[in-house]
């Protein structure tokens, strides 16, 4: 396993993140204590986590799990989504990150989160409400660093931009979704994040399960994200992720190599990405992911898989320039 610095922090965190969204969920207690374990021995130092995980209890699990390994490891989590029936519970107010972060300590037993995300860009609320609560959680000790995911690079150039005005803690890690069917974050994110220095650990490095060789045009296992639920449905809809998934399954078995393992380190290679994170129900589900690391993967191959994938619009009209 090697190292990478967040940014410019100066953390140094494994090159994969392990994501806890199925602790207490798909994964039970003890299968969760084995994943946990699993990635410490794998070397990972890395772990992601969100107050609406398994409705808090994955944020429960995990901070059972770390306890006498606090100060060796990294933790992430997050607020914003609707978590709870009050209509305040949900956002990025100050009133709700106030609650959020205190609620999520509690269930992590730590004094701090050392990234600390806004899970979703909140309309509602204005950007500098909300870089300067996470300035006062910083300045507290509560949160080391305020961090994003699911934004838009105009919303957080803003953002970094109202930081650097007012002084306050600005953004040092970002969290896009990113895989061979979903490079969105190619256009402005990623560029955005080696511009400004900023980390990135990317989510759903396989697609939510597509990218593992169970699916295709006409394939379909009888189980996963992309039949049972509907969010991931919605997200995977289009035939030509099927098609593109089939293509990239061959070219998976004509190297002899895991998919699963291959899409991993795709996303890896991308030189704006400090860590993937990865996820399970079940031990033999995670390992063909924490074997990306093993993989001495090529440019060459970065290239093969990407022609395989169809390149995302430039984030202008002058595709001449491209």
């Amino acid at each position: 396993m090697k190292y990478k610095t967040v940014g410019k922090t100066g953390i140094q965190v494994s090159e994969l993140c392990f994501g806890t969204m199925s602790f207490g969920g798909n994964a039970d207690k003890e299968t969760s204590k084995q994943l946990f374990h699993r990635c410490l021995d794998k070397g990972i130092n890395f772990f992601d986590s969100a107050d609406v995980y398994s409705g808090g209890v994955a944020e429960e699990i995990l901070g059972e799990l770390i306890a006498g390994k606090r100060d060796e490891l990294v933790i992430t989590s997050k607020a914003g989504f609707q978590f709870g029936t009050d209509p305040n519970a949900r956002g990025a107010s100050r009133r709700h990150l106030f609650q959020s972060v205190e609620k999520s300590l509690k269930r992590l037993k730590t004094d701090r989160i050392e990234f600390y995300f806004i899970h979703r860009f909140d309309s509602l609320t204005s950007i500098e409400e909300t870089v300067r609560a996470l300035d006062d959680l910083r300045r507290q000790g509560k949160i080391l660093y305020p961090a994003v995911s699911n934004w838009a690079a105009w919303q957080i150039a803003k953002a970094l931009g109202i930081s650097a005005r007012e002084s306050l803690a600005g953004f040092e890690l970002i969290q896009p979704m990113y895989n061979l069917v979903k490079r969105q974050a190619e256009v402005e994110l990623l560029p955005l994040a080696e511009s400004e220095k900023l980390g990135v650990i990317s989510y759903s490095p396989l697609g939510g399960g597509l990218l593992t060789g169970k699916y295709g045009i006409g394939k379909r296992p009888d189980s996963g994200r992309l039949v049972e639920q509907s969010n991931y449905t919605k997200r995977y809809e289009s035939h030509v992720y099927y098609d593109i998934a089939d293509r990239f399954a061959a070219y998976s078995r004509e190297h002899g190599i895991h998919p699963a393992t291959l899409a991993v380190a795709w996303v890896l290679s991308h030189p704006a990405i400090t860590s993937p994170i990865i996820g399970a129900r079940n031990v033999e589900q995670l390992e063909p992911s924490l074997a990306a690391v093993d993989l001495d993967f090529t440019d060459e191959w970065r290239n093969e898989i990407t022609a395989l994938s169809i390149d995302p619009p430039l984030a202008t009209d002058r595709s001449e320039e491209a």
